[in-house]
């Protein structure tokens, strides 16, 4: 098995409703994002797939999300715009773009640069 890793990054704020504390204030961070995919076949030219299709869907997927207020998006309308959840959204939003073979391994989502959630499916 084959593993590849990407990383981009988006600007955005938010607060947790119902979060005892500061948290529960408005804010934002400067988020990274890490995709990890794996399959187990290499193409012709020996790649599992090209870094700059893989980091082409990355950027489209956090696009909606940079310089946003995360809660008024539809995806955090029901459910609070945490680390965790944006860690799934965006594995899922990921998983439906990759090419056939391959498959989201998981999707680490740091709001700081020593606190992540990691999502894997």
């Amino acid at each position: 098995m084959y593993e590849l890793v990407v990383e981009s990054e988006f600007s955005a704020a938010h607060r947790l409703r119902g979060y005892q504390g500061e948290c529960e204030k408005l804010h934002g961070h400067n988020w990274r994002v890490e995709l990890v995919v794996n399959g187990r076949e290499l193409n012709s030219i020996g790649v599992l797939v090209d870094f700059r299709d893989l980091k082409r869907i990355l950027t489209e997927v956090i696009s909606e999300f940079d310089h946003q207020y995360l809660n008024d998006l539809e995806a955090f309308r029901e459910q609070n715009p945490t680390t965790e959840n944006l860690a799934r959204v965006v594995y899922r939003a990921v998983a439906e773009r990759l090419p056939p073979g391959l498959r989201v391994s998981s999707v680490a989502v740091w709001e700081s640069p020593r606190c992540c959630a990691r999502y894997s499916g």
